[in-house]
């Protein structure tokens, strides 16, 4: 019934909510460092990237399509994003309109995992709620049957008790002196069991 409490660490707290930011910067920079291999004003690379980019899209609209797959989708027009953008900033030969694209790109990343993140914190509060209910529920059947069995265990304890007392009445009357049990049988009373007779 009581469960650990577990204590998350801060990273993997904080870790979901930089996500975003990390991997645009990290597009941002590898582009960069593209640009300064070659890649500024080359019509052959650009177009690979408009390509791939262009791909990835119709995977994302095809997922969607065929499977409804919401993550699946969401990925490929991820993947998407980041390749358009990839091929901007390695395309650009200054750093503004990159880092205007990193800014926008990052807005929408946080955009779009903000609704994931929403999500699944309904999902969790709800679920968290059932179980709550189901502890109230099962610690309340544990309470009734507890005192289901300590009233049988006290009621079998008061009639031994009664048994044992009764016993012992019976031995002691049979004890005193000018005691009849057939004077006893004689005025209407039931027949007391005497030394001889054996019970079946």
């Amino acid at each position: 019934m009581n469960e650990p409490i577990v204590a998350r660490h801060w990273l993997a707290i904080v870790a979901p909510k930089a996500a975003p930011a990390v991997a645009t910067t990290t597009v941002l920079a590898l582009a960069r460092i593209w640009n300064a291999n070659g890649a500024e004003h080359s019509v052959g690379n650009a177009a690979l990237m408009t390509v791939l980019s262009a791909g990835a899209a119709a995977a994302g609209v095809a997922a969607g399509n065929s499977t409804g797959d919401s993550v699946l989708a969401g990925t490929a027009f991820a993947a998407s994003g980041a390749l358009a953008f990839a091929g901007v900033a390695g395309y650009a030969d200054g750093l503004p309109l990159p880092l205007l694209l990193w800014s926008l790109a990052t807005a929408g990343a946080y955009a779009l995992a903000a609704r994931y993140w929403r999500t699944d914190r309904r999902e969790t509060v709800a679920y968290e709620r059932h179980m709550s209910n189901r502890r109230e529920e099962y610690a309340h059947i544990e309470r009734v049957e507890t005192l289901h069995a300590t009233t049988q265990i006290e009621v079998a304890r008061t009639g031994a008790a009664y048994a044992e007392q009764l016993a012992q009445a019976l031995v002691t009357r049979a004890t005193l002196p000018g005691f009849d049990p057939t004077a006893l049988e004689a005025a209407g009373l039931p027949q007391l069991p005497t030394a001889e007779r054996k019970f079946v």
